[in-house]
């Protein structure tokens, strides 16, 4: 099943390797140091940098070696919870109110693109969210036709006789048109944005693994492999590669791997069955998958999590090939040429979270939705270092939750995956 040059690397990285970055000394002192080179760290970057302030990011390994090159390339409004859901928590305004900065965040990625330039393959084909059962087809039906007023979004009802025109399957059972939803190439887009940041006059250290941040009278010290920095200012953005450094925030943040491959090249009439209108896709099951035609039309990029607990890419790569296979019978003869994962992290509240800890600021926790929701709140997160009122976001003053004997190993995962497969099964 795997093509002669198979490589357990993003399909990404063929267009775009992770970047060679001069190795330097470590300036002893900046006003803002971020540790993270992903999305979130290298927006905030940009409006540190940009805002006049001496801005370094630091980075254990190559600049976006973490999810940020690693995704899917799929663009949503990001927010996983109802409106209900969150009234319960946050009463009616604030409910309203995160929805609504999942909507921001998706027009405003669209429109930093245009407006830097940024050729990263960005588009708008829309996404068919697929219902698994009748039963889930219904459902959300009735979520699109009852949208809350003020969070309407353009949609398009896909019966289960029309979906070959969405969809060259018949494996599902109809289902929504999400029409504003985006592509991109992820590792593009993260090339883009270090470029952008480097523009701006931030240093990017990469291979530079902080050790331990002291906080001191003045502000901050960062021990790093490569040396000590002080800042006035830190930023923390390692999302689902939050480790022991940040003890408080690894507790309050769920390590998942997010594994996908990508298909060798097939045949042009094929693609235009399969995928004809060049949607995004992902499907209504709790254990989701998520896949698209690549931004050239020649692959198919399927991902999705596969096993209970972590494995190697070998193994995911059998795994959601024979997914895929059963969706599509015609790519069985389709060989792999990339298998990869990185981990996204969840929140114990499936929310993203942003606010300060012992005087760092902080944005993670995107749920697996995180291409414009973290680039939208590292801006903000870049904004708030800069004393902006701009910088506030309906996230800000939610308490970040943890839950008794979880130090950031998810002892739990295999259980809730194995539930989650088996609600799947019942077509719940």
């Amino acid at each position: 099943m795997f093509a002669h040059d198979f490589k357990t690397e993003p399909y990404w990285w063929d267009r775009t390797p992770r970047p060679e970055l001069a190795v330097g000394d470590l300036p002893p002192s900046v006003e803002v140091a971020i540790v993270g080179s992903g999305y979130t760290g290298l927006n905030a970057a940009i409006v540190t940098a940009r805002g006049g302030r001496s801005t370094l990011v630091l980075d254990s390994e190559d600049a976006g070696f973490g999810c940020s090159t690693r995704n899917g390339g799929q663009i949503s409004t990001s927010v996983k919870p109802s409106l209900g859901e969150l009234t319960r928590r946050y009463g009616p305004q604030t409910a309203f109110d995160i929805l609504k900065e999942g909507q921001t965040a998706l027009s405003w990625i669209g429109d930093f693109i245009e407006r830097e330039g940024m050729d990263c393959d960005f588009m708008v084909p829309g996404r068919f969210h697929a219902a698994h059962s009748p039963g889930a087809f219904d459902k959300l039906v009735g979520q699109v036709t009852s949208q809350p007023r003020g969070l309407e979004v353009p949609y398009m009802i896909v019966e289960r006789g029309d979906q070959q025109a969405e969809i060259g399957t018949d494996r599902y059972h109809g289902g929504i048109v999400f029409e504003k939803h985006a592509s991109l190439d992820p590792a593009r887009y993260h090339q883009a944005l270090l470029d952008l940041a480097v523009a701006a006059g931030a240093q990017v250290a990469a291979r530079a693994r902080v050790t331990s941040i002291e906080r001191t009278g003045q502000g901050f010290v960062l021990q790093a492999s490569r040396g000590e920095v002080c800042a006035r200012d830190v930023v923390i953005a390692t999302n689902g590669y939050t480790s022991g450094l940040t003890p408080w925030l690894r507790r309050r943040v769920v390590p998942i791997g997010s594994y996908v491959i990508a298909t060798e090249p097939i045949e042009r009439d094929l693609m235009d069955r399969l995928m004809p209108r060049n949607r995004i896709v992902s499907d209504s099951r709790k254990v989701v998958f998520y896949y698209r035609p690549s931004p050239d039309r020649q692959r198919i990029v399927f991902g999705g999590r596969v096993s209970s607990a972590e494995t190697n890419t070998r193994h995911s790569a059998v795994r959601l090939k024979r997914n895929l296979d059963r969706l599509f019978p015609e790519l069985r003869d389709a060989k792999v040429s990339h298998s990869w994962m990185g981990f996204v992290a969840y929140t114990f509240d499936t929310l993203a979270n942003t606010g300060k800890h012992d005087g760092m600021h902080y944005a993670m926790g995107y749920c697996g939705s995180g291409v414009s929701m973290a680039s939208y709140l590292g801006m903000r997160i870049g904004q708030q270092v800069l004393g902006l009122r701009d910088g506030r976001t309906a996230f800000d003053g939610i308490p970040m939750t943890t839950r008794p004997l979880y130090f950031g190993s998810p002892w739990f995962l295999p259980a809730s995956v194995a539930w989650f497969r088996f609600m799947d099964c019942l077509k719940l």
